[in-house]
């Protein structure tokens, strides 16, 4: 294997300009699905690398209590300087695992104090109108159903059409559960860091897909440009960030600017003769490279490490 089990840690690179080419060429709807999978496929095999490094680099130190067939020269000759990298596996398995276990305990306190937050309003229905001037809108995913927050602030400044735009937007958030892919997106960079462009692209393509499902059900694209823009000129920014927000700061203009132009196809693979197509088929031959790459070297380390542990 030599230098080829290491492949896994630094495919992720590849998905910089697949991100972008995805993000710009393909459905949101797609674009969202595929780099989600290909962050989680990545970052899965990115770990099963460390992990596999991290067994035959430190197979041989004292004190150790792998078997000792598995400090065998021929295993440690699979793994290129395999007691530092080894060593240094350990503390990079050892920062993934707290940092995605952070991840999802922020996560689920965050969810519980906007749920308990909202405990206290009066009524059962799906949209929960806060009295603040404060502007701003979100949905919130779970506990016993779905909710769609938003302020009187907010409500104030948008017309009656605009305001059933931000319905529809935050609707569309919780019916394509958009939630679990921003975690998913969230936890594969966590995983590797390398992966981040990934974790951005994701959090612009779901808005993207609220934002066209809200153009289809309103009607007008036109209307949902103008109140998001609206929107992100009076908002001062979501409570809860890591929760989809109707303005979100940082993509506004770009999502306005794809509001203005055409609906964009809704064919959900494209065909490989076109710019969509090929950076869609790119991105699935890097991310089956990457997973063939860790299933040779996990399945070669077992066999090897098989061979050399005692009956």
């Amino acid at each position: 294997m030599g230098v080829f089990v290491f492949l896994p840690l630094v495919l992720p690179l590849t998905a910089w300009p697949m991100a972008r080419l995805a993000e710009q060429r393909l459905h949101p709807r797609t674009a969202t699905r595929l780099l989600t999978a290909m962050a989680g496929v990545l970052a899965l095999c990115s770990t099963v690398c460390l992990g596999l490094v991290m067994v035959v680099g430190t197979a041989q130190l004292p004190g150790n209590p792998l078997p000792d067939g598995w400090s065998d020269p021929e295993v440690r000759e699979a793994v290129p300087c395999d007691r530092f990298a080894g060593k240094a596996a350990i503390p990079a398995l050892v920062a993934v695992t707290v940092t995605c276990a952070r991840t999802l305990w922020r996560r689920g306190s965050l969810r519980r104090r906007a749920h308990r937050a909202l405990a206290g309003l009066p009524g059962r229905s799906e949209v929960a109108v806060l009295a603040d001037d404060t502007p701003y809108a979100y949905a919130l995913p779970g506990g016993e159903r779905h909710r769609i927050v938003v302020t009187t602030g907010l409500l104030a400044g948008l017309a009656p059409a605009e305001r059933r735009a931000l319905f529809a937007h935050e609707r569309a958030h919780l019916t394509a559960n958009h939630h679990r892919f921003l975690l998913a997106v969230r936890l594969a960079a966590d995983a590797n860091p390398f992966l981040r462009p990934l974790r951005t692209a994701v959090a612009y393509t779901v808005e993207r897909w609220a934002d066209e499902e809200a153009a289809r059900i309103v009607g007008d694209r036109r209307t949902v440009a103008r109140a998001i823009g609206k929107a992100a000129l009076v908002s001062r920014g979501n409570p809860w960030p890591t929760l989809a927000g109707f303005a979100v700061p940082g993509p506004v203009p770009r999502r306005v600017a794809a509001l203005l132009e055409p609906a964009p196809a809704t064919r959900d693979w494209p065909s490989l003769f076109t710019a969509g197509g090929l950076a869609a088929w790119t991105a699935a031959f890097g991310t089956a490279v990457s997973a063939m790459s860790s299933a040779n070297s996990a399945v070669t380390m077992v066999l090897i490490l098989r061979a050399a542990t005692p009956l």
